[in-house]
Parts: structure tokens; C-alpha cells; sequence
């Protein structure tokens, strides 16, 4: 495993993102076996594991939407269990899916978001208009969001993720649904954030994009950190394997052809032989 980077930025300030010893337990089944991590200003973090790993539960508990953990968890210097309104005023979410009121128009929807925040009705209605303009939902502000396909849906809930100009913004797959234009614009946004001092918290099971948006790469297997690192380091580790390839060999048994190969005999096999 390659040496993690260091969150802090050697000027004393605090890091983005704080982890140190973080366990989290759902009955008797340990799903976080204590997490170290942390993630200054200005980093898009990839944050990987198979189903079960423990992703979606640190982004509850980072986002103030856990509380029964242990260790200690901060987000911009607050501590995520005793002050997790303070967290929530700096953060943004960008879930893989969410309800997004069908009945709302997409301006409606964001101004009940920014209203949340703290916002003023007419910096919202501003904001959200310039927003969902530039990423081709100008014509369609005031529509109900029931006809909506799932990639005007996504760029709905990317807006409401940052509209109110967040400091953290934790993403589930964020580019489900939209197509190659759309997806790019966003990366780019993301990227422009990161250069501004912006922490991205980005989990994803793409690959690809993972190794040409993020910074910085965090694998985790079975509750833990098995690899962190920049891509060109884990590569360095791994005898410059794909990212695909370095995630297979830390989260797996392997046996992936194998596998594979097993399922397409049995789907051809002829009827009534095993």
C-alpha cells in the first residue's frame, strides 16, 4: 500500500476532511474497522470499495447523517457528532439517486434548498437560473420535474448540491444519466471548484473517470483503507497496472475470467445438463 497524502497543507490549517479511528457497526456486523484519513482544500478525492465496503456509510456520517459511530469524524474544523449543523451549512451532497418532489418545478425545488441554506429568494432564483442555463435546463424551469429523464433529474440535483457555494461537496456517481457533453462540463466544473480551494468528495465504480477526475485515490476493502495515493502512485506500487486491475487485486479473491468465463458455459449449456 502506497503512503497516503497528507491532508494537511503545511500552513497549519485544518484539513478539510478529518477521520481517526471512525467504526461504525450495524448490529454485530462491523462496517467501518477505523478509517485515518485526511483531506485538505482543493482536493477531488476518489473515494472507491466494492458494495459493502463502507463507502455510503462514511459519507452518512461525514454528511451529519449517522451520529452512532466511534472514533471522530470533522468536516471543516467541526466535529461532525456535536456540531453537525455547523457541518451541514458547508457541505453539499450530490446523492447517486434522491426524490426530487415530482410535483416541483426544478426552480421550486432550489429554492426550498436554498432557503435551507440561508439564502435570499432572490439570490436563489439568480443563481439557480444561471445554473440550470448552463447546463441546458433553461427552457425547462418552470416544468414539472415528473417528465424529467434521469439526466435532467441529475443536473437538477447537482445544482441543488451547489447552489448555496458549499466548501465540501460529497458526489455518489455523479455523472449517472447524463450524456458525454454533460458529463464533461461537470467534471470541469468540479475540477474549476478544486483549483478554488473546494474539497470533492467523489465515489464512483467508473474507473475511468475516477483516474482522470481525482487527485488522489482512497480503496477501501472490507471497512478499511487498503490504498491511498495519486493514481501515478498506486500505478508505481502495482507495475503500472490499470486502476480496474489495482481495485480488483485489493478488494477481490480474483478469479475474474474464470468466473466469467464459467457463466457463459452455463448460459450455453445445453437444456437439462448442469
Amino acid at each position: 500500500m502506497t503512503e497516503p497524502i497528507s491532508g494537511h497543507n503545511g500552513h497549519g490549517e485544518e484539513p478539510a476532511i478529518s477521520m481517526r479511528g471512525l467504526m461504525k457497526s450495524y448490529d454485530a456486523k462491523l462496517v467501518l474497522r477505523g478509517i485515518n484519513l485526511d483531506a485538505p482544500g482543493g482536493q477531488i478525492i476518489g473515494y472507491l470499495g466494492p458494495n459493502g465496503a463502507g463507502k455510503t456509510t462514511t459519507v452518512k456520517i461525514l454528511t451529519g447523517m449517522l451520529s452512532d459511530f466511534r472514533g471522530e469524524a470533522r468536516v471543516c474544523g467541526y466535529d461532525v457528532a456535536t456540531q453537525s449543523l455547523e457541518v451541514k451549512r458547508r457541505i453539499g451532497y450530490v446523492p447517486e439517486t434522491a426524490a426530487l418532489y415530482d410535483v416541483l418545478t426544478p426552480m421550486e425545488f432550489l429554492q426550498f434548498v436554498g432557503r435551507i441554506h440561508g439564502m435570499s429568494d432572490p439570490d436563489i432564483e439568480r443563481r439557480a437560473t444561471d445554473l440550470l442555463r448552463l447546463l441546458g435546463l433553461g427552457a425547462e424551469l418552470h416544468g414539472r420535474m415528473s417528465g424529467f429523464s434521469k439526466g435532467m433529474r441529475q443536473k437538477v440535483l447537482i445544482v441543488a448540491g451547489l447552489i448555496h457555494d458549499p466548501q465540501v461537496l460529497f458526489v455518489d456517481e455523479p455523472l449517472s444519466g447524463l450524456d458525454a457533453n454533460a458529463a464533461m462540463i461537470v467534471k470541469e466544473i468540479f475540477a474549476g471548484l478544486a483549483r478554488r480551494g473546494k474539497t470533492i468528495f467523489f465515489c464512483s465504480h467508473v474507473m475511468d473517470v475516477v483516474e482522470r477526475v481525482c487527485d488522489r485515490i482512497v480503496i477501501l476493502s472490507d471497512g478499511q483503507i487498503v490504498a491511498d495515493g495519486t493514481f501515478a502512485q498506486l500505478q508505481a506500487m502495482n507495475k503500472g497496472a490499470s486502476l480496474e486491475r489495482i481495485f480488483s487485486q485489493l478488494t477481490s479473491e480474483g478469479g475474474h475470467d474464470a468466473i466469467a468465463e464459467q457463466f457463459i458455459q452455463t448460459l450455453h449449456a445445453p437444456a437439462g445438463t448442469r
